[in-house]
């Protein structure tokens, strides 16, 4: 094995303490970072190569301490304390080091985040991995570039009082909003309230993307808050209260046989089961069986006891039989593609359909086709 000390020379350790110019001892900081990362360390390696670090760490020239904390800002062997020094340093070293050193407990950002100011604030929001602990602190405190760039980052993981407090300071803010807006989770309260905060576009994403409560998604559509408009069906779709969801619906003269059939066609099975169910009066789970597991009979019986128009039979038939024969494959879109053939095969086998279902299903394929070939062009210039 290759020690730290027979990779690094005695003359280098030298000159790292005692060089005599700042670019000598980068130098010498940049070879011991390399070999440090490149060989295998004993524990006895480890000590050593810390407290030359240390000695690194404590060096009177900025190329030197921003040597060490360019070169090992993502590597696991910085100790913690190095780590924590270079972050109070001056920016040109501290930046490298926050941006994505494991070396960091939370404790350690959320102090960062408190006292460092918006430069360092930035940094940290742009980490990797972001801990509840620590948006919280950044939702308390932070600057609103630091917010938004929390906001905007995937592994950033946020609490939904976090979220809350971040829409309560940030409310004028169009940039912290889009980048709350645009997660790709968000609680149902943080939804509805960014709905009355965005303009048109971001609302058209809220609800065309998160979840919304039956009482706002009706409101929306009959148009009585003057903003987006919504799709029910999708609305549907997403939902984690289905069963609410359907019995808030059915209260509002809302569950039609046209909102049934084209949630029926585009595979949205389990708002179909809980909806069929509300309208025969029927557990959900007897229910389940008759559309799933009763035979050729069972869709017959519960459709005609749940008082749905007989001439539609053949067209909820033909939903669930395609439902039957298909299956998510796994891949990226894995619902947009399950959705778009969905439609397609029952187009084909459902003529008792009305036109302006045919027509709303034809509109929804399309916009699945776009989205599909969007998502597909992101990919390749990614």
């Amino acid at each position: 094995m290759v020690t730290t000390r027979t990779a690094l020379t005695e003359e280098d350790i030298r000159t790292l303490v005692k060089g005599a110019t700042p670019d000598e001892r980068a130098a010498a900081a940049q070879k011991l970072c390399k070999n440090i990362q490149g060989e295998p360390l004993t524990a006895e390696d480890r000590a050593t190569a810390a407290e030359i670090l240390r000695i690194m760490a404590a060096d009177a020239a900025e190329m030197v301490r921003r040597a060490l904390a360019v070169s090992l800002n993502s590597s696991p062997l910085l100790p913690r304390d190095v780590a924590v020094k270079l972050a109070r340093d001056v920016e040109g070293v501290a930046l490298p080091i926050l941006s994505a050193s494991p070396a960091f407990q939370d404790e350690d950002l959320i102090e960062i985040v408190r006292l460092g100011g918006p430069v360092r604030q930035l940094a940290v929001a742009k980490r990797p991995v972001l801990s509840r602990k620590v948006t919280n602190a950044l939702a308390e405190t932070g600057a609103e570039r630091a917010v938004a760039a929390a906001c905007a980052n995937p592994g950033a993981e946020f609490s939904e009082g976090g979220l809350q407090l971040i829409v309560d300071r940030f409310e004028a803010s169009e940039r912290v909003l889009a980048a709350v807006a645009y997660r790709s989770v968000l609680p149902l309260s943080v939804t509805e309230r960014l709905i009355g905060l965005v303009g048109e576009h971001l609302q058209e994403h809220l609800v065309s993307h998160h979840a919304l409560s039956p009482e706002t998604a009706l409101k929306i559509v009959t148009g009585s808050t003057e903003r987006a408009t919504i799709d029910l069906v999708d609305q549907a779709g997403r939902t984690a209260d289905v069963k609410g969801f359907v019995a808030h619906l059915s209260r509002e003269g809302r569950l039609t046989p046209s909102l049934l059939l084209r949630a029926a066609a585009q595979g949205h099975m389990t708002f179909l089961e809980w909806s069929i169910a509300e309208l025969a009066g029927v557990p959900h789970h007897r229910t389940w069986l008759m559309i799933h597991d009763a035979g050729p009979l069972g869709l017959r019986a519960i459709y005609e006891r749940a008082g749905l128009p007989a001439r539609l039979f053949p067209a909820f038939r033909a939903a669930a039989d395609t439902f039957h024969s298909m299956e998510f494959d796994g891949g990226p879109r894995d619902r947009e593609r399950f959705q778009q053939r969905m439609i397609e095969r029952f187009l084909t086998q459902a003529p008792s359909a009305a036109r302006e279902d045919v027509d709303y299903l034809l509109d929804k394929m399309d916009r699945l086709s776009e989205e599909t070939v969007e998502s597909g062009a992101l990919v390749e210039s990614a």
